[in-house]
């Protein structure tokens, strides 16, 4: 019995000789190197038609590739004490998994694989030495690299040409097991049945995640993602706890909001009339009528907004510096600490060596190298750079398109809504308003168009990507990881941006209002309950869309296509529908699958760090859906879906860089946030300098913040149509939010000593935070060190006692040959190793 390492899936097209010749040669290269093939006939499998060729890669070929690409593997039992039992450890005893869950295998130590001191290493079994992850890993490397035509017609490599021109169907490993039972065989070890019974479903999200065990079974590359995730998860708990005492305390003090009162009553906002919000259509209006958006608002904008921005942008901090030191660990845990990014140099992508046609000499090794002529790889960067920069401005356009719905629909939604019989209704009346149906409206029209963005830039990428040819697959994911956040960022952050920063920022005011690029289009007023309800609005809608129709996509979306491709076979016995059948109804996880989930999670995390000050609760919002999908990644990663390849990955990569930067940028964005969206710097600076009886407190501040209009000042083009005056209308004034002279003033309409005196509290609040924030970071970034000082101490000891045992191997071994050779001539103490004082050779070696 031979164990499957990998599966080639093909439909014998008897017309097409030319895919039947690339079989035939790619087959017989892969012979000749080593591995032993099997094929299926087309009669044997459930449709007729497929073909099945399964792959076993023997104990030499294992061996050899394993020396080659410096693959680490036990060679005794590690002796150093375990971690220390953690006080109060009892308390998470609901949350832990049984210790052979979490630990399959005991701790080794380990040292790169060579075929020539194979005795050296613990092999007990040569079948079960190698995981079948580290298996399918070297068998995958060799079907990367193996010709599909004779050797003078070129040099066309690898299953993944094979598989895009259709020559072959599918490629991958097998499942160890069904995920809802047992394998009969009692050698199997029916992981992934483990994997689902104890991670893969809901009912488990309180559980702690077994990572050692997914990283045995899917390789460092995933395990380090759901180590990341879950990581993530639990820091957002301590985010989301304080954010919900922010939203909390914003709810207790409802009733002490004292221009909330002011604004809905009926001796103040009452007999305030408000000019109009758009030209022609829109009436003058009473500030009573803002009642509810007022108080909506103070929800989110008060006092706590301020101290929640700080504590977000410290918190940034604390999360990044505790996931490095954690993942400093799990580098010594999976023997990932002496893996650097230029053994990946061993792995070049096939499509690369293929358009190499230059070579040059190494100045280190003496070597030759192949290169890219650097003509064509200038050419294709030029062509790179253009093609960004239209897709940035397609994105661009499009959201000056939903910018300019919001201006052309507000004065059809006020004319409409005017006598609407939803303004009759006794809960929801007084909340549906022109400006809230605006919002709500442009934000889902915003939120599709980002959908369909999406669809056509991962295309667009992954074919730019390609085109660059990059040397390495760690070349290849971090350029595209840079090309797509780039455009996800602008996709979805956007609209978020023009609301808090833009919106309502350039209106001028009436008589003198400000049009969009010159033309009819009024530019758009905040909300009268303020600009940063608004943007809690459009971060809700986007953020909480996005997350929902993300979970819906990632778990219907394969389980219907497998239920719809596994149909006929479902009612077959086992006996008739083998394993290689079953698990090539699954879904590809597909090389970048792990990318976009990635992707998933920054564009989240961006949302909960951006803006965060604006919605409080954004970090209760992501906790509950990351333990969500946490659950669906693992139910579909173990259930929907093939078993990918095994790769390495010591770190998260490139996307570490980029939630740094995020960080950085989330400090600057809530400053100007909590000074120029919020109405804070305007309350405090009425409260501490224009306060008319010099009291702590908030009366007359709605009067002091409205700046007064003469009616009939008003240009043909913007003043009300008769027919939209209301009942009530007999007024010279109407007032408008700024600060500025009234009519008659000798510097009428021109900004007051209070509007200054705002603008610089904005000003100097947001060089106040920053610098307090920049300077707590960074104190925490010094004070926590990126490694653990036990795991430095471990690796450390790990290292020397290595160095010890390879060289006791190395001193035994030659004494063995020295016993062995034939020279009774020679009487005298061979003078190596044995005659020189030990620690002085291991000084020197270490």
């Amino acid at each position: 019995i031979r164990r499957i390492d990998f599966v080639l899936s093909y439909v014998d097209d008897k017309d097409c000789e030319k895919k039947q010749e690339r079989r035939r040669i790619y087959e017989a290269n892969l012979k000749n190197a080593g591995l032993e093939l099997e094929t299926e006939d087309k009669s044997e499998s459930e449709d007729g038609k497929t073909y099945f060729v399964k792959i076993h890669a023997p104990w030499e070929v294992l061996a050899t590739y394993a020396d080659v690409l410096k693959i680490k593997v036990p060679f005794r039992v590690t002796d150093m004490p375990d971690d220390q039992e953690m006080p109060m450890n009892w308390l998470s005893t609901p949350f832990r998994l049984p210790k052979n869950i979490m630990n399959p295998e005991p701790d080794y130590f380990t040292a790169p694989f060579s075929k020539s001191k194979a005795d050296f290493f613990l092999i007990d079994n040569q079948d079960t030495f190698f995981p079948p992850s580290t298996r399918n890993r070297i068998v995958y490397y060799i079907l990367s690299r193996c010709l599909y035509v004779s050797e003078n017609c070129g040099d066309k490599k690898g299953i993944k040409r094979l598989l895009n021109n259709g020559s072959y169907t599918s490629a991958f490993p097998l499942h160890d097991s069904r995920y809802w039972i047992k394998s009969k065989d009692i050698n199997c070890e029916s992981e992934r049945y483990d994997l689902y019974k104890h991670w893969a479903r809901f009912f488990c999200f309180f559980k702690e995640q077994p990572i050692n065990r997914i990283r045995k079974y899917y390789g460092e590359k995933i395990g380090i993602y759901f180590a990341w995730l879950g990581f993530y998860t639990e820091m957002l708990l301590f985010a989301a706890v304080v954010g919900a005492i922010c939203f909390l305390y914003g709810f207790l003090t409802y009733d002490d909001n004292e221009w909330s009162k002011e604004i809905c009553s009926d001796e103040i906002g009452g007999k305030i009339v408000m000019c109009p919000l758009c030209d022609k259509k829109c009436s003058y209006w009473k500030l009573n009528t803002t009642c509810n958006s007022s108080w909506q608002s103070h929800l989110f904008d008060n006092v706590a907004t301020v101290f929640f921005a700080i504590f977000m942008g410290i918190w940034v901090t604390l999360f990044l510096e505790f996931w490095k030191r954690r993942q400093a660990r799990l580098e010594y845990e999976w023997d990932l600490v002496d893996f650097e990014e230029e053994q990946q140099q061993l792995q070049l992508r096939p499509e690369y060596e293929t358009r190499c046609t230059k070579s040059k000499e190494n100045p280190i090794t003496k070597c030759l190298i192949v290169m890219f002529p650097p003509l064509v790889f200038g050419s294709v960067f030029h062509f790179v750079a253009v093609f960004s920069v239209l897709k940035i401005s397609l994105i661009i356009a499009c959201i000056i398109g939903v910018i300019a719905y919001r201006l052309a629909v507000y004065a059809a939604f006020a004319s409409i809504m005017k006598d609407s019989p939803t303004n009759q209704l006794e809960v929801v009346g007084p909340y549906i308003t022109p400006q809230l149906a605006t919002s709500v409206t442009a934000s889902c029209i915003n939120f599709v168009i980002i959908m369909i963005l999406n669809l056509m830039y991962e295309k667009v990428a992954v074919w730019i990507t390609d085109m660059e040819i990059p040397k390495t697959h760690l070349e290849y994911e971090n350029k595209l990881t840079v090309k797509m956040f780039l455009f996800q960022f602008v996709n979805y952050y956007s609209s978020c941006f023009y609301v808090a920063f833009f919106k309502g920022k350039f209106v001028g005011y009436p008589g003198k209002y400000a049009y969009m690029f010159g033309g009819n289009l009024r530019n758009e007023e905040c909300d009268p309950g303020g600009c940063l309800i608004e943007l809690t609005t459009q971060l809700v809608i986007v953020m909480t869309g996005k997350q929902v129709w993300g979970n819906i996509q990632e778990a219907l979306l394969p389980w219907v296509m497998n239920w719809w491709g596994s149909r006929k076979a479902r009612s077959h016995p086992e006996s008739l529908y083998s394993r290689w059948e079953q698990d090539h109804d699954l879904q590809s996880f597909g090389q970048l699958g792990l990318f976009y989930e990635y992707l998933e999670m920054v564009i989240q995390f961006g949302f909960i760090t951006l803006f965060v000050a604006s919605f409080p609760l954004a970090p209760l919002l992501a906790l509950f859906n990351n333990i969500i999908e946490i659950r669906v990644d693992a139910w579909k990663l173990t259930t929907q879906f093939r078993r990918p390849v095994a790769a390495k990955a010591h770190s998260i990569g490139a996307w570490e860089e980029i939630l740094n930067g995020m960080a950085v940028l989330s400090v600057v964005t809530n400053a100007f946030i909590v000074a120029f969206t919020s109405d804070m710097m305007p309350r405090l600076v009425y409260m501490y300098a224009y306060q008319p009886q010099g009291q702590m407190n908030m009366k007359g501040y709605i009067n002091n913040s409205l700046s007064v209009f003469n009616v009939s000042e008003f240009e043909d083009s913007s003043r009300p149509e008769e027919a939209e005056n209301p009942m009530w209308f007999n007024i010279t004034t109407c007032r408008y939010r700024d600060y500025r002279y009234p009519p008659g003033h000798e510097k009428q309409y021109f900004h007051t000593m209070q509007f200054w005196h705002i603008l610089a509290a904005k000003l100097a609040f947001i060089i106040i935070m920053e610098h307090v924030v920049f300077l707590v970071k960074y104190f925490v970034a010094w004070l926590i060190p990126d490694v653990p000082s036990d795991v430095r101490a471990r690796v450390k000891r790990e290292r020397f006692l290595v160095q010890e045992y390879l060289h006791d191997y190395e001193v035994n071994k030659l004494k063995i040959q020295l016993s062995q050779q034939d020279n009774k001539e020679c009487t005298c103490t061979p003078m190596i190793y044995p005659t020189l004082p030990k620690h002085e050779v291991l000084s020197e070696v270490l």
